[in-house]
C-alpha cells in the first residue's frame, strides 16, 4: 500500500500547518501549527487534532515560525508523548517561541476573563500555559542539514536549507518498502532569492509528490535595489518630520533582517541620529540565537567577538519597565516590536502611543494574515481598537514587500522547475487569489500537474 498524506491546515490560508502521513501502521505529523488571524480563526485551536492523539508516532516540523510549530504544546498536553524532529537552529528558537506563545495565551485568557468576570459569563482557560511549552521541549530531536534519519520503520526524513528564517527546512522524506522507494518532499516556506541574511533555498531534484507554500503566489517582489531606496525615503521623511518610526516585526527573520541592513546603510539612512530599540526580549533571545548559529548564514549581522548587531546607538530592551521608558519618546526613536502582525506583544503599546501622531512613520514589513490588527492598518483602516480604547490612525502607513521572507511567485516557480520529473503538485499555505494565480502560472509555464489542495483531501505517494 502506498503512503498516503492528508491535509488538514494551511489549505486556503496562510497559518495552521497541519498534515497527516501514513505509512504503513505508522502515523507521522507534519507540522503542527497555530491558526492565527482574528480571533473567530484562533477559537479554532481549541477544536480537537483530526486524529487520536494516541496514534501519532512522531511530529516533523519545517520551522519554528509559530503558524508552523504552535499547536506543538497543545498535542503534549493532550497526550502526545513521542519524538519531535526539527533542524538544530529550529529547535534552540522554538526554546524561545514556545513558551513566549504560551505566556501569550496566559494573558489573553486574563484580559478575556476580567471581562467575563465583569459581565457575569464563565471563566476561560488559556490553549495552553508557558509551563506546557516548556513541558514539550525534552521531546525535540533535532537533525542537522542533509542528515537523513529514518523517523519510524522505513521511513526517513533529511532537511535542506529553506533560506526562510535560522534553521528553516525543505523536508525530504523518503519510504522505503519491499526493496523500492517513494519520496515526499514539503517545500515548509521558502526564502526569497535577495533575502539580506538567509541562503538561497536548495533545489531538489526528484519526488514522487511535492507540498509546495503559496503565500506569495500572485505576485512579484519589488528589485531589492527598490526595497532600499524605499527604507531610504522613509528614514530621511521621518527624521525631516520629527517623528518616530514603528516597525511591527516578526522576532525570528524579519528583526534579524532589519538589523543587518541597518548596519548595512547606517550612514545613507542618517541613523547616528537615532536611537534603535529592539523592544522584545523574544527577538533579542532569537537575535543571540542567529549569532550562536551564525555559521549557518553567510553575511556578517555581527561582530567577531559579540552577540550584538553592528549599530552604535542600539538598545535592547528586555524588561516591561525599560520598555516603558521609550513611551515618552516623541521623536527620533525607531521601534522594532513583535508581534509582526500586530497581534499581540508590545507593539500593541507602541501603536497606542504614536498611530494617532501624524509625524510617525509606521513601517509594515511581513505578510498581514486576513483578520490580523496589521491586515486591518494595511488595509486602510481609519482607527483601531487596543484594550476596549479607539485611536484614530494618522501615521504614515508604508508596506515594505521587498523585505518578506517568502519568495514571491518567480522564486516559487523556480524552486519547483528543478523538479527534472515534473512530479505532481500540491499547493498549501495561501489564500485562494494567490493559489488560483500560481497554479495557472505553473500549468502554463511549466506544463505542471497542480492542484490546490484542500481540506481533509487525501493522496497517495
Amino acid at each position: 500500500m502506498s503512503p498516503e498524506l492528508q491535509f488538514f491546515g494551511a489549505t486556503g490560508e496562510v497559518t495552521g500547518s497541519l498534515y497527516v502521513i501514513r505509512h504503513g501502521k505508522h502515523t507521522v505529523l507534519l507540522e503542527c501549527g497555530l491558526i492565527q488571524g482574528g480571533r473567530k480563526a484562533e477559537e479554532r485551536n481549541r477544536d480537537p487534532f483530526p486524529l487520536p492523539v494516541e496514534d501519532i508516532d512522531a511530529v516533523i516540523l519545517s520551522h519554528a515560525h509559530i503558524d508552523h510549530s504552535g499547536r506543538v504544546p497543545l498535542l503534549v498536553r493532550r497526550g502526545y508523548n513521542g519524538p519531535i524532529y526539527t533542524q538544530n537552529a529550529t529547535r534552540a528558537l522554538c526554546e524561545i517561541m514556545l513558551p513566549d506563545s504560551g505566556y501569550l495565551n496566559e494573558k489573553d485568557a486574563e484580559w478575556e476573563n476580567r471581562k467575563n468576570a465583569d459581565n457575569g459569563k464563565e471563566l476561560v482557560e488559556p490553549l495552553y500555559t508557558r509551563q506546557d511549552a516548556e513541558n514539550c521541549l525534552s521531546q525535540f530531536q533535532s537533525i542537522r542539514y542533509q542528515e537523513s534519519l529514518e523517523v519510524v520503520p522505513g521511513m526517513n526524513v533529511c532537511f535542506h536549507d529553506a533560506g526562510h528564517i535560522l534553521g528553516s527546512a525543505i523536508v525530504e522524506i523518503t519510504f522505503n518498502e519491499n526493496g523500492s522507494s517513494r519520496k515526499l518532499v514539503f517545500s515548509g516556506d521558502l526564502g526569497y532569492r535577495d533575502a539580506p541574511v538567509m541562503n538561497p533555498p536548495r533545489q531538489i531534484k526528484q519526488a514522487d509528490a511535492v507540498l509546495m507554500e503559496s503565500t506569495y503566489g500572485d505576485r512579484l517582489h519589488r528589485p531589492f535595489s527598490e526595497t532600499i531606496e524605499e527604507l531610504t525615503g522613509v528614514f530621511h521623511t521621518a527624521r525631516a518630520g520629527q517623528g518616530n518610526i514603528v516597525i511591527p516585526a516578526f522576532t525570528v527573520g524579519r528583526t534579524q533582517d532589519l538589523l543587518y541592513l541597518m548596519a548595512e546603510h547606517f550612514d545613507e539612512w542618517g541613523l547616528k541620529d537615532w536611537n534603535i530599540f529592539l523592544d522584545s526580549p523574544m527577538g533579542i533571545e532569537a537575535t543571540e540565537t542567529y549569532s550562536r548559529y551564525r555559521h549557518l548564514f553567510g553575511v556578517k549581522l555581527f561582530g567577531p567577538d559579540s552577540h550584538l548587531p553592528n549599530l552604535p546607538n542600539f538598545h535592547m530592551t528586555r524588561s516591561t519597565e525599560e520598555s516603558m521608558m521609550i513611551n515618552p519618546i516623541k521623536s527620533g526613536a525607531i521601534i522594532i516590536a513583535g508581534s509582526g502582525m500586530c497581534s499581540g506583544g508590545r507593539i500593541h503599546h507602541h501603536l497606542k502611543n504614536n498611530i494617532w501622531n501624524p509625524a510617525c512613520h509606521l513601517v509594515i514589513v511581513g505578510f498581514q494574515a486576513f483578520g490580523t490588527l496589521g491586515r486591518r492598518i494595511v488595509d486602510g483602516a481609519n482607527e483601531i481598537k487596543l484594550w476596549g480604547e479607539t485611536y484614530p490612525v494618522r501615521a504614515k502607513v508604508h508596506t515594505i514587500g521587498g523585505l518578506s521572507a517568502h519568495g514571491d511567485q518567480q522564486d516559487l516557480i523556480t524552486w519547483y522547475s528543478a523538479f527534472a520529473n515534473r512530479p505532481p503538485l500540491y499547493l498549501v499555505h495561501g489564500e485562494p487569489d494567490p493559489q488560483a494565480a500560481l497554479q495557472k502560472k505553473l500549468e502554463t509555464e511549466l506544463q505542471a500537474p497542480v492542484s490546490i489542495a484542500q481540506r481533509g483531501q487525501t493522496i497517495s505517494i
